[in-house]
C-alpha cells in the first residue's frame, strides 16, 4: 500500500521544556549531601525518600552500590553516625515523660487513667537497643557473663570445693 499524501503531523516545538516527572533518580551532589545529613542526625533512609524531591530508597542505595562519585564512603559514614545520634535519642527518652491517657473497658465501666507513658517509651527504647545491637553489636550489644569461662581470671578456683582437715581449711590443687 501507498501512502497516501496529506497534512505533515504537527510536532511539539523542541523549544518546550519537558517536566520531569516522578522522583529525581539522576545523582547530584546537592541531594546527595542532604541525604547523608539527615542520615547523620538518626533520620531512616525510608523517611528522607518519603519527602518530595528526594529520590526512591532504592535509587539511593543503587548510588552507594554502584559507589557513584564516591558516594558510598559519605553514605556509610552518616549512617554509622546515624546510629550514635539514635543512642543519644534513647537518652532523650527514657528521661523526657510522655503524657497520655490510657482507656480500659471493664465490666463497671470504662476506665481513664491519665499519666506518663512509660510502656510506650520502654518499647521505644528496647527497640532502638535491638536495633543498634544487630548494626553494631561491637558498639551496642553488652556482654555476656553467664558462664563460668566469662569471668575474670582471680588466681584461685572457687567452683572446687574447701578441703579442711586438723590444721584447718586448705587451698585446692589444681
Amino acid at each position: 500500500m501507498a501512502k497516501k499524501p496529506g497534512k505533515p503531523k504537527a510536532t511539539k516545538a523542541k523549544t518546550q521544556e519537558k517536566k520531569p516527572k516522578g522522583r529525581p533518580s539522576k545523582y547530584t551532589k546537592e541531594i546527595a549531601e542532604q541525604i547523608c545529613l539527615r542520615l547523620a542526625q538518626g533520620q531512616t533512609l525510608r523517611s528522607i525518600c518519603r519527602d518530595e524531591g528526594f529520590p526512591q530508597e532504592s535509587t539511593v542505595r543503587a548510588w552507594a552500590l554502584d559507589n557513584l562519585n564516591g558516594f558510598y564512603a559519605q553514605y556509610a559514614r552518616a549512617r554509622d553516625l546515624g546510629l550514635d545520634a539514635m543512642a543519644d535519642e534513647i537518652l532523650d527518652i527514657s528521661d523526657t515523660p510522655e503524657p497520655g491517657v490510657i482507656i480500659t473497658d471493664k465490666a463497671t465501666g470504662r476506665e481513664t487513667k491519665t499519666g506518663d507513658m512509660i510502656e510506650h517509651r520502654r518499647l521505644k527504647v528496647d527497640t532502638r537497643k535491638w536495633y543498634l545491637s544487630k548494626l553494631a553489636p561491637k558498639r551496642y550489644d553488652k556482654p555476656q557473663t553467664d558462664t563460668k569461662d566469662d569471668l575474670p581470671d582471680i588466681g584461685e578456683d572457687y567452683t572446687q570445693p574447701l578441703k579442711i582437715d586438723e590444721d584447718g581449711p586448705t587451698k585446692p590443687h589444681l
